[in-house]
């Protein structure tokens, strides 16, 4: 299970360590695509699997939209001997990743965030709203 937080930084060549605790779930190859919010999304190749039937199976119409999104600007990656991988300029570009990431697990994948702006989002959390979802999920 991916969970937790983790602060790193990028490089001047694009790559950043994965957390160890990350690695071990993920695997020795494992996927980065364009996420919701402006992060990207790092899932292992059984998430991937899941991601990619679900949204073949969906009517063309509906699905050519999100297949683009997710599928064009994706990379399999593999982490050298230090945990590192490289980051595609065009992933660093579309999350405005440039220094400092935030690594969190959101239980079936991690995610990578500029660190700034998931402080940002952490700040625009209310309590009402997460209320609201706890309820619903009768917790």
């Amino acid at each position: 299970m991916l969970i937790g937080e983790y602060q790193h930084n990028i490089d001047a060549k694009g790559r950043v360590i994965v957390p160890a605790r990350f690695r071990e779930d993920l695997g020795e190859r494992f996927y980065v695509t364009k996420g919701l919010d402006h992060c990207l999304f790092v899932l292992p190749p059984t998430e991937w699997t899941k991601l990619q039937e679900k949204i073949m199976a969906m009517p063309m119409g509906k699905a050519r939209g999100i297949q683009r999104f997710f599928f064009s600007g994706a990379a399999e990656v593999e982490p050298d001997k230090q945990g590192r991988i490289l980051l595609p300029q065009h992933l660093r570009e579309y999350a405005g990743l440039e220094k400092d990431v935030a690594f969190i697990g959101t239980s079936n994948r991690a995610e990578i965030w500029d660190a700034q702006r998931w402080a940002s989002f952490n700040a625009e959390l209310d309590d009402s709203s997460l209320i609201a979802v706890m309820e619903e999920l009768q917790f």
